[in-house]
């Protein structure tokens, strides 16, 4: 026990990595899957919207039950883990067609809600003054997790989809045993199920500066998650053009997608260190400007191909994902310590309710949009940074003081 508890950190980052490799491992074989089941790139999105919604379920769930806040993190995480590995590879060998896809996706989605909110407190609950640079790390394991699987498909080159989907389940076991031993950290209140009544953690709502974030998140809910999705369309787009080849095309594909959503694990890393010297605060508004403004340039910058749209897009990447963390721990700090749990699985619980909705809306128009698609994706980095305008004018009053 003793040697577990020593690296906490470093098994809740390992466990995230291989937990949320569950979230996107069809999409790193959509093009395999959409051709078994005759899927449209609409319906590829719906499997996507399926998951999310899931998610939203299960976070409600652990939120307004009080369970993510009466039931020790790390059993709630490792039996997550467990029964969404089963729930995976159910998907790759028994599911034979959409609508049986779609259940189970959404089955899939549930469990995720037992793995990303409670990573987060189990890295609360084991760090204090550095919740911004370790939530950054364990938001990047998260990034690196859900690229994952576009790596093995482009390592296996041959893989069938199947066996792809397959690799993110063994990787969810193991993910789920990691942490199996190691128990809550000291930060965080004991669990009591007096404090975790039904419908306390809205109660977190009522403060000004978790509302305030909590809606800067949403915005940032609604570009990210849209994006990951989009990317191997966007790739696919750039380098069905440049190679006619269609297993190098992809091998190509997948290779690139991952460095896309992949190079976000460094995004959220640079993002925790660069809020032990700038703040959080400034870390979360300068990336929501920059994957903002990354929405509005991109089609401008297509007709240039792959030597000018990779750099972007991996910019994008960078820093579509640098400010999730920021924000958590921003919630995290402006809510009771005893409703952490709760708190942040609703705030989850209502940003990935809004990535259903841009999922849905830029995956049915890219067949005809095309990369204009990335437009649509441009209001929720603005409106995030209104929402989030009173929590940087009181930063910056502070900053101003000391």
């Amino acid at each position: 026990m003793m040697n577990v508890r020593r690296y906490p950190l470093a098994l809740i980052v390992a466990a995230q990595l291989c937990g949320t490799s569950l979230w996107f491992s069809p999409n790193s074989a959509a093009e395999s899957l959409a051709t078994a089941w005759a899927l449209s790139a609409a319906q590829l999105g719906q499997l996507t919207g399926s998951t999310q919604l899931g998610f939203i379920v299960g976070t409600l769930l652990l939120a307004t039950s009080g369970a993510a806040d009466r039931y020790p993190a790390t059993r709630l995480f490792t039996t997550a883990c467990l029964v969404g590995a089963m729930l995976n590879a159910a998907f790759a060998l028994l599911a034979t067609n959409f609508q049986q896809g779609i259940v189970i996706r959404f089955a899939v989605g549930v469990c995720l809600a037992g793995i990303y909110p409670l990573g987060m407190k189990m890295v609360i609950g084991w760090t204090r003054e550095r919740a911004g640079a370790a939530l950054g790390l364990l938001v990047g394991m998260l990034t690196l997790g859900s690229a994952l699987p576009h790596a093995v498909r482009a390592a296996g080159g041959g893989l069938s989809w199947e066996a792809v989907i397959l690799t993110s389940s063994v990787l969810a076991i193991v993910g789920g045993s990691l942490v199996r031993f190691l128990g809550d950290g000291p930060y965080l209140p004991p669990v009591t199920a007096k404090k975790a009544q039904w419908g306390v953690a809205l109660t977190a709502f009522k403060g000004a500066e978790f509302r305030a974030t909590a809606l800067a998140y949403f915005g940032h809910m609604w570009e990210l998650y849209a994006f990951w999705t989009l990317v191997p369309f966007f790739v696919k787009d750039l380098v069905s053009v440049a190679n006619a080849d269609a297993d190098m095309t992809a091998i190509w594909v997948s290779a690139l997608s991952f460095a896309i959503i992949g190079i976000g694990a460094l995004g959220s890393v640079l993002g925790g260190w660069l809020s032990q010297r700038r703040g959080s605060v400034a870390v979360a508004a300068a990336a929501l400007a920059t994957s903002g403004l990354m929405c509005l340039v991109y089609p401008f910058v297509r007709p240039f191909g792959l030597a000018l749209c990779v750099p972007v897009l991996l910019l994008w990447g960078l820093t579509v994902i640098m400010d999730s963390a920021q924000f958590s721990a921003l919630s995290a700090k402006a809510c009771p310590p005893e409703l952490v749990g709760g708190a942040l699985a609703i705030q989850n619980s209502i940003g990935f309710l809004v990535t259903v909705a841009s999922i849905t809306w830029v995956t049915r128009d890219f067949s005809d949009s095309g990369v204009y698609v990335a437009w649509y994706l441009l209001p929720g980095p603005l409106l995030g940074l209104v929402f989030f305008m009173p929590v940087i004018m009181r930063a910056r009053k502070d900053r101003l003081k000391a």
